[in-house]
């Protein structure tokens, strides 16, 4: 039997049209908002609606895992 995971991994970049844009490395789920607070709440909204009735356990996940965010910065250029 594999182990469970216990963190749900996702990125947020800068969108192209401005604003911040998150995505779910194991799950798919990408979302968007205009402050990161914003984004981090469409996240955490958006995983949880994506995992709303599924058995966690049949997907690889532990009860009540954590989304873990990265963050991806453009280097400033002098």
């Amino acid at each position: 039997m594999r182990e469970l995971q216990h963190a749900i991994h996702a990125v947020v970049r800068t969108g192209e049209q401005g604003g911040f844009v998150a995505e779910c490395v194991e799950l798919a789920v990408v979302t968007q908002g205009e402050t990161l607070d914003d984004t981090i709440a469409n996240l955490r909204e958006a995983v949880s609606l994506h995992l709303e009735g599924e058995d966690l356990a049949q997907i690889g996940l532990a009860p009540s895992p954590v989304v873990v965010v990265s963050m991806e910065v453009q280097p400033v250029h002098a």
